[in-house]
């Protein structure tokens, strides 16, 4: 039997678990690639003044500096998507949903950007974070808020019935009469 309503449909519950298993493999992605060691023969020093690094990376020229920046806000940017799929909120707030999802992809960005203190050959660089949130924010603003209305609208209209032929062929439901109580 399937549940009905808004949050209970089965095709929501699908959602969710898409959503997670999206989440979950890009996560690893993310992982696998700025928390892999690096062979390198030197590294920078850390980046803890904002903006110092991407004035460093506008210097290099329009097209590196467009590929270095652009890396850093696609890095988290599927996040804004991938968390409010996970949650399954299909009526919510649209500031609190940006709010919500902009502070989980600053958690996680500062999370790697701590555990990468501690890979050889990754740097700390406080522009990455600032650059991951705002992709985040981006991509979040760029498709969450026109999927849901049209998941709404869509909900909106109804499920539409689908029967089988055993549904159609078996008629009403039986009913037992009532059997008295015994003395």
């Amino acid at each position: 039997m399937q549940r009905q309503g808004p949050s209970g449909s089965s095709a929501a519950v699908r959602f969710r678990v898409a959503g997670a298993l999206f989440l979950l493999a890009h996560l690893l992605l993310v992982a696998w690639i700025t928390l892999r060691p690096l062979d390198v023969p030197w590294v920078s020093a850390a980046n803890l003044q904002p903006l110092a690094g991407i004035k460093a990376d506008l210097a290099l020229g329009p097209e590196e500096a467009s590929r270095r920046i652009g890396e850093k806000l696609l890095l988290l940017a599927p996040l804004g998507v991938l968390l409010p799929l996970a949650g399954g909120r299909l009526y919510a707030s649209p500031l609190a949903s940006l709010a919500r999802t902009v502070t989980a992809g600053a958690m996680m960005s500062l999370a790697i950007e701590l555990l990468q203190t501690g890979v050889p050959g990754q740097v700390v660089d406080v522009d990455s974070l600032l650059l991951n949130t705002a992709g985040v924010a981006l991509a979040h603003l760029a498709v969450v808020p026109a999927a849901r209305a049209r998941l709404r609208r869509r909900a909106a209209r109804g499920p539409v019935p689908v029967r089988s032929r055993e549904e159609a062929s078996q008629g009403s439901t039986p009913t037992i009469p009532r059997v008295g109580i015994a003395p």
